[in-house]
Parts: structure tokens; sequence; C-alpha cells
């Protein structure tokens, strides 16, 4: 009799553990795909920030080239004792 109590209790706590694994299993994907999709989230919103940087830096570089050109321009000028705008359509 003793061996039937224990038989069935150990089936009782067999399928509770059943049970509280698969309860257990669908929180960790709810985790995962919660997961999921804060990364995605994260990775859009480091994607946006690199392409303002991107563009903010190509806007300098721009800049700078504007600058470089005009001194260059500025310099000929200088170097051939002619205005700005002559040495600027040589």
């Amino acid at each position: 009799m003793r061996k039937f109590i224990f038989a069935a209790a150990a089936a009782g706590a067999a399928l509770s553990l059943a049970a509280c694994s698969e309860s257990t299993q669908e929180g960790a994907e709810a985790t995962a795909e919660d997961a999921m999709a804060d990364t995605e989230a994260n990775l859009e919103a480091a994607g946006e920030e690199i392409d303002g940087a991107v563009d903010e830096a190509g806007a300098e570089i721009d800049g700078a080239m504007e600058d470089a050109d005009a001194a260059a321009t500025a310099a000929e000028a200088e170097l051939e004792n002619e205005p700005v705008d002559e040495a600027a359509v040589d």
C-alpha cells in the first residue's frame, strides 16, 4: 500500500513539474521575444544616430572643402597678383 501511495505522490509531483515547466517555457519564450523586440528597437535607434552622425560629418567635410577651395583661390590670386574673382576662373 505504501508503494502505491508513493507512486501516486510521485506521479502527482511529475504532473505538477510538467505543468510548471510548460508555464516556465512559455514565460521564457515571452521574455526572449521581448528581448528581441528591445534589441531591434535599440538597433534601429543606433542606426538613426549613426545616419545623423554621418550626415553631420559629411556636411562638415563639405564645408571644409569649400573653405580649402576659397583659401587656394585666395593664395593663387595673391601669388599671381590678380583679383580673387579672376583667380577663381583659372
